[in-house]
């Protein structure tokens, strides 16, 4: 039986690494795109089952030249600017990335002879502001993103559904939330906490960690289990169709904090850094995995306290090899 080819745009990035063991595991053969002179660390263990090609997203002509050489039955866009906090002081980059980018991905990929799926993958910042403020949000939520990062987001799926509605492209929306784990970059909450206290533990830091807002409660999952899950979207949702991704609880950043120092047996004190402190944050943001569950049979298999500790034990290793 032949091989399914996958393609993936950020396939050197945190999740995109995941989402390349666990395609190779499931019998696809692997190919994807990474940003001229971007670090392969992230999948040198995979590298030399992978197929491999330098991208410009904003560069149509070279998407249209990528996807025409690699011709794949699967695409997963997963590339953009990641962090939320960071697309306030990089708007106009944010839109044109996670936007323009996404339709020049979206134009290449309806001039492909042939294709099973394209999986967009979004995220529960689109949502942006909704009453009541601790409700379960569910995949029909109206959007009102707050953030240049929610906005370009919000506006690439619209573009997605378009292209599915206008042109018959295969095209389905992941909306994911927070999810965490090894190799994630330290600008995110978790990875910024284990890579504090390891440094702490390696004496490379006096005993005192500088965080931001505590009071904030996220749907964390573990990336393992989100990237499963874009798998199973291609593979079984139909075209058109929206999943959130998440494990349907809301935990403090406090409670994570919490967790996370009991993992070290360093006496660590906390203190608030305004610098840290977000302009525009929601205090909660939950989601239902109903809907997935029920038609993709997505489960969420890694505990907090694995994702914590995996990714503590991570940045311990990396400051120990540094």
């Amino acid at each position: 039986m032949k091989k399914k080819r996958a393609y993936i745009r950020g396939i050197a990035g945190f999740a995109g690494s995941y989402l390349a063991q666990e395609l190779l595991e499931a019998g696809y053969k692997v190919s994807g795109s990474l940003l001229e002179n971007e670090s392969r660390k992230n999948i040198e263990d995979l590298e030399a089952d992978l197929d491999l090609v330098s991208l410009d997203i904003l560069n149509l002509g070279n998407c249209q030249a990528v996807l025409h050489k690699m011709k794949p039955d699967v695409i997963f866009h997963l590339a953009a600017i990641a962090s939320v906090g960071r697309s306030f002081d990089q708007e106009s980059l944010t839109l044109a990335v996670n936007f323009q980018g996404t339709l020049n991905m979206l134009e290449s990929a309806r001039q492909l002879r042939r294709l099973d799926s394209f999986l967009f993958v979004s995220s529960a910042d689109c949502y942006g502001l909704f009453t009541p403020q601790n409700k379960t949000l569910t995949e029909d939520q109206p959007l009102a993103p707050i953030s240049p990062y929610g906005i370009a987001k919000a506006a690439a799926e619209q573009a997605t559904l378009y292209y599915h509605r206008q042109h018959s492209l295969p095209a389905k929306v992941a909306r994911s939330f927070n999810h965490s784990g090894p190799r994630q970059s330290d600008s995110f909450v978790i990875p910024d906490f284990a890579r504090q206290i390891a440094l702490i533990e390696h004496r490379l830091r006096k005993p005192l960690m500088r965080v931001g807002d505590l009071s904030a409660k996220r749907d964390f999952s573990d990336v393992r289990d989100i990237i499963k899950g874009y798998r199973l979207i291609t593979e079984k949702a139909a075209p058109g169709e929206i999943f959130q991704l998440c494990s349907g609880k809301a935990v403090s950043i406090a409670s994570i904090l919490k967790k996370l120092l009991s993992l070290s047996e360093n006496n660590i004190k906390v203190e608030t850094d305004p610098k840290r402190l977000r302009k525009a944050d929601l205090p909660v943001l939950r989601g239902s995995n109903s809907k997935a569950k029920r038609l993709l049979r997505f489960e969420n298999r890694y505990s907090l306290r694995d994702t914590l500790k995996d990714t503590l034990d991570y940045w311990r290793t990396e400051i120990a090899n540094s």
